[in-house]
C-alpha cells in the first residue's frame, strides 16, 4: 500500500469535484458530448470520482481497474452496436482513463486512448480540467466520427450528463 496515494485519496472528498467542476462545467461537458454524438455513431459518458475508498486502495486497486467496473456500471457496454466509450477521471490521482466498448476496441486499440489521456492529464496538472475535458471529449469524437460515421434515425442510448461518483 502506497501510503502518499492513501492520503491523498482519504483527503480528496466529493467538495474537490464540485470545486474543479462546477455546475457551469458540468453543463458544458454534457453539451459538447451531445454536440460530438451528432456526429458520429458512438456513445460518450464522462464520469469522474473524487477518490478510492479505502479497501480498494487497500489492495492496490488502479485508476484502469476501477475504469472497467464503472465502465461496467454504468453500462456504457450495453448500446446496441457495441459503440460506448467511458472518459474516466480518478481526481486523487488526476488519472484519466478510458475504455472503449469492443466493437470500437477493434478498430482503435489503447495507443490511440493512451494520447487522449496523456494530453488530458497535463491539461489537469495545470488546473484546466473543463478545458481538458472538453479537448477529450473531442478528440475521442474525431475518432469515433472517423471510424463510425452517424446513422440516420440514431439514438441517444447513454445520458450525455457528467457522472459524479
Amino acid at each position: 500500500m502506497n501510503f502518499k496515494r492513501t492520503m491523498r485519496h482519504l483527503s480528496t472528498g466529493r467538495a474537490a469535484v464540485r470545486r474543479v467542476f462546477p455546475a457551469h462545467a458540468l453543463d458544458a461537458i454534457a453539451r459538447a458530448i451531445s454536440a460530438t454524438e451528432a456526429r458520429h455513431d458512438g456513445q460518450i459518458r464522462f464520469a469522474v470520482e473524487a477518490a478510492l475508498d479505502f479497501k480498494p486502495l487497500l489492495v492496490g486497486q488502479t485508476a484502469q481497474q476501477r475504469a472497467i467496473e464503472v465502465f461496467s456500471e454504468l453500462r456504457v457496454w450495453d448500446t446496441e452496436h457495441n459503440n460506448g466509450v467511458l472518459i474516466y477521471l480518478l481526481l486523487a490521482d488526476r488519472d484519466v482513463e478510458i475504455v472503449a466498448d469492443r466493437g470500437i476496441y477493434a478498430r482503435l486499440g489503447k495507443e490511440s486512448w493512451e494520447a487522449i489521456c496523456q494530453e488530458m492529464e497535463t491539461a489537469f496538472r495545470a488546473g484546466n480540467f473543463e478545458a481538458g475535458v472538453l479537448a477529450g471529449i473531442h478528440a475521442v469524437g474525431e475518432h469515433l466520427a472517423h471510424h463510425f460515421p452517424p446513422r440516420s434515425g440514431k439514438a441517444n442510448e447513454l445520458p450525455d450528463r457528467p457522472v459524479l461518483l
